[in-house]
């Protein structure tokens, strides 16, 4: 389906389903998903940030201070999560994943997950990063209200 579309439509439409899987993903196995989230391609790598998503409980943590659990619990399961997620922007973009690293920072909320390819994203890919910055466009990037039901889209 997206070979059909011309080079620089494939590229806003691969960053942009990246960003709705991953907060699906999010949503689906820590029971809230970010708010807002954003792909981009650089060289070798993937690059989605997210806003917002923690949960309840990790709220209460880190309003008594406790970053570190809440960071230690994520990154614990992130590590688990790895193969899951690896696998899916595997499938997502037809590259072969040879390492990925996940993190989550506080005041203001994000989470980063980074994956780095075995080989160089396709012009059309980086292009669409770059018209998104520099053209303040919203290339690759997804909002809550924008998301409909799960998928199961990239998940074994």
């Amino acid at each position: 389906m997206t070979e059909e579309l011309p080079e620089r439509e494939r590229g806003h439409s691969l960053l942009s389903r990246i960003s709705t899987e991953m907060v699906r993903a999010q949503k689906e196995f820590f029971g809230k998903g970010p708010t807002q989230a954003k792909s981009y391609f650089f060289d070798d790598m993937l690059l989605i940030v997210m806003k917002g998503g923690t949960t309840t409980a990790e709220r209460t943590m880190l309003d008594f201070g406790e970053e570190n659990k809440v960071r230690d619990f994520r990154q614990t399961f992130e590590n688990q999560m790895t193969e899951k997620l690896t696998g899916m922007i595997e499938e997502l973009t037809g590259r072969k994943v040879l390492t990925y690293q996940s993190q989550i920072m506080f005041g203001p909320d994000r989470i980063v997950e980074l994956f780095v390819f075995d080989d160089q994203a396709r012009p059309e890919f980086i292009q669409a990063t770059a018209e998104g910055q520099l053209c303040d466009e919203p290339v690759g990037e997804v909002n809550e209200d924008e998301l409909d039901e799960p998928s199961s889209s990239g998940q074994s």
